[in-house]
């Protein structure tokens, strides 16, 4: 069975009220390492993404960039409002 992808899994994880929107609640769900994967968008902040990169090497979280700006994550969200980054909790 093929394993789903990430933008699948967020899908459903949105659908189930298991994802996480912001990075403030990211990076605190990172450093609990309660998380399975982050999505960052291509035009997130040096210094986020670099946060970000450093707490998912830490915890060993899958991290993958969005192929596509805040604004276009945000409406994949389904949210009227630009999301840095997103991610799916275990």
């Amino acid at each position: 069975m093929q394993e789903k992808s990430s933008l699948e899994q967020l899908k459903e994880a949105l659908n189930k009220n298991k994802a996480i929107i912001g990075s403030g609640r990211t990076i605190k769900y990172l450093k609990a390492k309660e998380l399975k994967i982050i999505i960052i968008s291509e035009n997130c902040p040096d210094n986020l993404r670099k946060d970000i990169e450093h707490y998912s090497k830490l915890s060993g979280t899958k991290l993958e960039k969005f192929n596509g700006t805040s604004i276009q994550l945000g409406v994949f969200c389904g949210k009227p409002f630009p999301i840095a980054t997103v991610a799916v909790m275990k």
